[in-house]
């Protein structure tokens, strides 16, 4: 979707329904700046209030997401066109989500087998060591409960069983046995459990 097309549709729309960026943002319930954003293609309206600002401004949310007036005649092709788009769309961003989750799990790895083995050179045996350790495996945790959480944040387990895809919460994907990213997940269609592959289209 071309966000600076799409902006300059709105700002239009907007002048036509003879409203300033305040009145459209108080009808709207969000601030001047975001509409601002949004003309000038910095960002988009966000999914839950489309509708609202498509009736506002007296548009279909079709022709908000063109960025241009349709008519009946190629309203099919461009239904067809937004799909694609936005499918594409969501594709890129679990592909960058699926990188940073591994970026994260790397960084966090190499950082705490790095840690790990400064703590054996610098600090002596005893109570001290254990503690180091224990810290150390703690502040390196973290980022990996974050990177699990972007990990079920995109895309689903296959079920091995039947096929079946699931979206499990971040507590079952937490609590379940796991290698790598295939999780040993019960899954709600077959009500079996298997090791469920993550794939990254739902």
């Amino acid at each position: 979707m071309d966000q600076i097309k799409i902006g300059r549709f709105i700002a239009e729309c907007r002048k036509k329904a003879n409203l300033t960026q305040m009145q459209l943002a108080e009808k709207l319930g969000i601030t001047d700046k975001a509409i601002s954003k949004w003309e000038r293609g910095v960002s988009m309206p966000d999914s839950s209030i489309m509708l609202e600002l498509s009736d506002i401004l007296g548009i279909s949310v079709n022709e908000l997401l063109s960025g241009e007036k349709i008519s009946m005649e190629n309203n099919n092709q461009k239904n067809e066109q937004l799909l694609l788009e936005m499918a594409k769309e969501l594709e890129k961003k679990n592909k960058t989500i699926w990188v940073a989750m591994w970026t994260i799990m790397t960084v966090s790895i190499i950082g705490l087998i790095g840690g790990l083995a400064l703590i054996a050179l610098f600090v002596p045996e005893g109570p001290w060591m254990l503690v180091a350790i224990l810290a150390l495996c703690a502040v390196f945790l973290i980022p990996c409960f974050y990177a699990l959480k972007l990990e079920v944040s995109v895309g689903a387990y296959k079920c091995k069983n039947c096929g079946h895809e699931i979206v499990p919460t971040y507590m079952q994907a937490l609590n379940a046995l796991h290698m790598g990213t295939t999780r040993y997940l019960k899954c709600p269609e077959c009500n079996k459990r298997t090791w469920c592959k993550k794939v990254l289209k739902k």
